[in-house]
């Protein structure tokens, strides 16, 4: 199975799925104008992974903003991990935050409520994005 790399943009995120490590990266900002074309090929990537998966998934997600349309899509990210884990798969998911972002915080903490998925809430000082 191919690796997924997508990068990111002012407004887009930088996806990078790595099947051999079992890995899923999520980071930057998340404002496309339409969020499920933007995240099609990811989905479609994380339905072949669900289908034989590593024997250990962590998923990271690292943003520093996402706007509504961004967030279902998050969600429906989520219910796959949430998928994968009711199988019997090892997952991690963490989510950080900066430290001083309240809203993010909680947003990671609403997201852990709706899915049966621990998420470890991982405080930063600052991200270290760079924007094109």
């Amino acid at each position: 199975m191919e690796n997924l790399y997508i990068k990111g943009t002012f407004k887009t995120p930088t996806l990078s799925f790595n099947f051999e490590k079992g890995e899923l990266d999520i980071s930057g900002r998340s404002l496309p104008e339409h969020s499920i074309e933007f995240y099609k090929e990811a989905m479609q990537w994380l339905d072949k992974y669900i289908e034989n998966p590593k024997p250990e998934t962590v998923v990271n997600v690292q943003l520093e903003y996402f706007n509504t349309s961004s967030s279902k899509v998050i969600l429906d990210i989520f219910k796959k991990i949430e998928l994968l884990h009711s199988k019997g798969n090892k997952v991690t998911v963490n989510w950080y935050y900066e430290e001083d972002d309240t809203d993010m915080q909680e947003q990671g903490e609403t997201f852990a409520e709706i899915i049966k998925v621990p998420i470890k809430h991982i405080a930063v000082k600052e991200f270290d994005f760079v924007f094109v």
